[in-house]
């Protein structure tokens, strides 16, 4: 058995004084949504600074939230647990502890916000998802090279056209990519697929798609303009949905987890091609990142909220130090 710690009557203490305030409970609640920095917070729930990190402080006494720094911000999450004291990057617990705040944030993710707070967590996602387009829109042209910066689709494409190989999936009618971009993943798909759509929220990035489309003929790929949300209205329904290197790009990460876990098909599957957690700064304004890339157990704490069944992961790093991650997900049968 594993030798886990007991927790202490005064971390007890911390912990339940920590949660018994509706403010912090409100905070865990939020957080349970993804990463947020101080000030988005205070935005939310329109306090104050001063405020809000003492709030935060004492959560983070409790060690119910972490932090991670993203270039010059921290931003606050609650805490991933575990029971494995070789786990990294995680709360190592003994199981009472384990459960007490497994039921605690259980219990949270069951209460839906009020209305106005849901209505400002929009905001707030809408802002960053203007940032991102704007982006995309003014620098569309120079992407390609921006990207290359970081990782072109020429240095992981044969590892990630691979993985799409071996897939075990029932059918092969429809693919979905989540975020396309210049299309460079979308012939590939095609080659495979009897049906592929392309869902880009970037209209330049599409059009970009479109004419990589039409010069080589590609007529199985339709592509569309929108969001997650836009594909669900239609009722599509995939094979496969793929999101290659765009989850830093997404105001909120967690979001295409559940979106996926609608569009796919009874063993359909998830595929997640994203960086690891970096801390180069320079990605943000010159390739329009939103996140600095993401800690393996993220994506599978996302995938496991939404119900998808972790399935394969790879890993391959770059010479320039990057590493990029590769991560399948299944749509289990009802």
């Amino acid at each position: 058995m594993l030798d886990t710690p007991v927790p202490s009557i005064d971390a007890l203490a911390a912990h339940t004084k920590a949660s018994a305030d509706p403010l912090r409970l409100n905070i865990l609640r939020i957080l349970g949504e993804g990463s947020f920095g101080v000030l988005e917070l205070c935005q939310i729930f329109e306090i104050k600074q001063s405020s809000m990190s003492h709030h935060l402080k004492i959560l983070a006494n409790a060690a119910l939230v972490t932090t991670r720094r993203e270039g010059n911000s921290i931003f606050y999450r609650r805490a991933l647990l575990s029971l494995n004291p070789e786990s990294r990057n995680l709360l190592t617990t003994g199981a009472a502890w384990f459960d007490l705040t497994q039921v605690l944030f259980h219990t949270l993710d069951k209460l839906a916000p009020s209305e106005i707070i849901t209505e400002r967590l929009q905001g707030l996602y809408q802002e960053r998802a203007t940032n991102s387009q704007e982006f995309f829109t003014k620098h569309a042209a120079e992407f390609h090279e921006k990207q290359d910066l970081i990782a072109s689709h020429e240095q992981y494409g044969e590892t990630l056209e691979d993985l799409v190989a071996t897939l075990n999936l029932q059918q092969t009618a429809t693919a979905l990519e989540i975020g396309p971009g210049e299309g460079a993943l979308l012939p590939a798909l095609s080659k495979r697929f009897q049906q592929v759509i392309g869902l880009d929220v970037s209209e330049a990035m599409l059009e970009k798609a479109n004419t990589k489309m039409a010069d080589q003929q590609l007529e199985n790929i339709k592509l569309l303009h929108g969001d997650c949300q836009l594909a669900v209205d239609k009722g599509i329904q995939a094979d496969l949905v793929t999101c290659n290197m765009v989850l830093h790009h997404v105001p909120a990460p967690k979001e295409i987890f559940i979106h996926s876990a609608e569009l796919l098909k009874p063993g359909g599957c998830l595929l997640i091609t994203d960086l690891c957690a970096h801390d180069q700064v320079w990605a943000r304004e010159s390739c329009g990142d939103l996140w600095l890339g993401f800690a393996p157990d993220d994506l599978t704490r996302w995938a496991k909220e939404a119900q998808l069944e972790e399935e394969q992961t790879q890993f391959l790093a770059l010479r320039n130090g990057f590493q990029i991650q590769f991560r399948t997900f299944r749509h289990t049968e009802a």
